[in-house]
């Protein structure tokens, strides 16, 4: 039985700031419908390696393959075109506008009146945006309220329907749980279940390692710029994991 093929695969990747090794000869595969936990404490390289993956740096030495082709990006949008998606903390949300129009952020949606006077087409983006909703099973109480009324979860919830309609063919998410309360970081995991379940990969960063065991299948641990560790979930412990973040344990 042939193994499946990895939909992101880096090899030996390594960057440089100056005088300092951020990511040094990182090795990474992400499988189709797979939740990869990437932990490390501040400082180990996480959110550089997967800036390089989502084209906000370039490599210095080594490759990224996505759907076995070679990735030379040259900046985000070039990912985003290939259906790399990026969930950072901050979500990159207009605060002044409600949840449709922040699903169709840039990519608006227009009719022409009279023939020739370009217009929003609002119900057009607001069925389709109640659609993406239905299809994760997400639900907001309305879809013309600004975003700044909604709660944290809800907000995460809009950033990754965004992604999905899309077309995200891989999601890396940035610490989606930080600010959330118990419940609220609850319905973000589902989410993330609900992507795995629909095929998406999905890399998540997280300081919350309840959070991460609870979704992920794999887990890579990074510290100083290097992999330190790569565990299957089920065959490995919170302590085995933190032993490695530190440097008690070592492979």
């Amino acid at each position: 039985m042939e193994s499946p093929t990895p939909i992101l695969e880096v090899i030996n990747l390594t960057k440089r700031f100056g005088g300092l090794v951020a990511v040094d000869r990182v090795n990474m595969q992400v499988f189709p419908g797979e939740v990869v936990g990437l932990l490390g404490d501040n400082g180990a390289g996480k959110s550089t390696l997967v800036k390089m993956i989502s084209g906000v740096y370039q490599p210095d030495e080594g490759q990224i393959l996505f759907q076995g082709k070679e990735l030379k990006l040259s900046n985000p949008m070039e990912a985003l075109k290939l259906g790399i998606e990026t969930i950072y903390q901050d979500l990159a949300l207009a605060e002044n506008l409600n949840v449709y129009a922040n699903i169709f952020l840039g990519r608006e949606k227009v009719k022409k009146v009279l023939g020739f006077i370009n217009v929003l087409d609002r119900n057009y983006m607001l069925e389709e945006s109640r659609r993406v909703l239905k299809q994760l099973d997400i639900e907001i109480p309305s879809l013309r309220n600004k975003i700044q009324k909604l709660s944290g979860g809800q907000r995460q919830a809009v950033a990754i329907s965004r992604s999905i309609y899309w077309n995200a063919k891989f999601l890396i998410m940035d610490e989606p749980t930080a600010a959330l309360g118990v419940a609220e970081q609850q319905k973000v995991l589902a989410l993330v279940r609900t992507l795995k379940a629909q095929g998406v990969p999905v890399i998540i960063i997280s300081h919350q390692l309840h959070d991460v065991f609870s979704v992920a299948d794999r887990l890579v641990v990074m510290r100083r710029g290097r992999k330190v560790g790569e565990r299957l979930t089920r065959e490995t412990t919170p302590d085995e994991i933190v032993g490695l973040i530190v440097g008690s344990i070592r492979e």
